[in-house]
């Protein structure tokens, strides 16, 4: 189905702060962290993905750590953790129905024609998607007297023609907002590229990076994907059929973005590659090995709390950040 029939997309944040500081100082592990917050790990993730609790870099390689002083700024904030824990409160579609005052089938039709976009998703044990919102994004979703016309009454007949047609922009809306939290944790131009690559196809991919050393660059910093089943197990299939964008105008979109900032990467620095072979001092030859990159972490301004918008664009956007932001026809 052609992506002319999308009716909105999500908006993502997108990060151009400052560099992520490196880790100076006590620091914890992530589940360490969690636990000190009273959170449960999906919540902890959730609330670094949003920005509520920023993260610094391990130098030794550990991942992305915590440090005292940011526990310590999140537990003094008003309200926790009661706050805290309701800004990343996911529900699932009859969560989100009761707190519409709407019917399970309405509320499906609502996430399908974009109005409200999940923020994760997992699969049953029958394979089924099942999708998950933020309980607040829904509620001001409510408040907002603009929206009234989509919870009573018919819906309107193009609406549901493109329903009968098979729309559904949960697919894609998640993909939205999943760069967006992608690139928020981008540690440079290569790992931010690398975000976008793991959006397409791989032939896509190849036809943009035509070098095999950078496309091989982009697959190690390719972002680790939650497990879905065994690889190339029917659930895991699904999976990375939702997570590669399918509208034609969304893979246009990331094609261009990812041709951008592979050229922004490049100038950072060359993606690493042997380098010329030398002889040894025994006489034999061995290629140098493959140069270990190191750089500046970036991270955004935290985005917690501010919900992705369902707004209108008057001029047609530009880049990664305007196709996140548009309304299409």
């Amino acid at each position: 189905m052609s992506g002319n029939t999308v009716t909105h997309s999500v908006t993502a944040i997108v990060p151009v702060g400052p560099a992520r500081p490196r880790v100076r100082g006590i620091s914890l592990s992530g589940s360490r962290a969690a636990r000190e917050l009273g959170l449960k790990r999906g919540e902890f993730d959730l609330a670094v993905h949003m920005g509520c609790i920023r993260t610094v870099a391990d130098d030794g390689g550990g991942g992305l750590r915590v440090t005292r002083a940011e526990i310590d700024r999140v537990s003094s904030e008003s309200g926790f953790p009661e706050t805290l824990r309701e800004r990343v409160r996911v529900v699932g579609t009859s969560d989100g129905a009761a707190l519409l005052d709407v019917t399970t089938a309405r509320f499906t039709r609502l996430a399908r024609l974009g109005q409200v976009a999940p923020v994760k998703f997992y699969l049953n044990r029958y394979r089924a998607v099942v999708w998950l919102y933020l309980a607040e994004e829904i509620r001001q979703f409510a408040a907002d007297e603009e929206n009234a016309p989509f919870l009573t009454g018919r819906t309107p007949e193009c609406l549901r023609d493109q329903l009968d047609e098979g729309l559904d922009l949960r697919p894609r809306n998640w993909r939205g907002r999943h760069l967006g939290f992608l690139l928020r944790q981008a540690e440079d131009p290569w790992a931010r590229a690398a975000g976008v690559a793991s959006l397409l196809d791989p032939v896509e991919v190849a036809e943009i990076v035509r070098d095999p050393y950078e496309r091989a660059y982009l697959n190690r910093l390719r972002p680790a994907q939650s497990a879905h089943g065994a690889p190339d197990s029917p659930a895991a299939q699904v999976a990375a059929k939702i997570m590669t964008a399918e509208y034609p105008d969304e893979i246009d979109w990331l094609r261009s973005d990812l041709r951008q900032t592979v050229a922004e990467a490049r100038e950072h620095r060359p993606a690493p590659r042997p380098g010329p072979k030398t002889p040894s001092p025994g006489g034999a030859q061995h290629g140098a090995p493959l140069v270990r990159a190191t750089s500046a972490v970036r991270s955004g301004e935290p985005a917690c709390g501010a919900p992705s918008h369902l707004g209108e664009d008057p001029e047609k956007p530009r880049g990664l950040l305007g196709w996140l932001r548009r309304r299409t026809p």
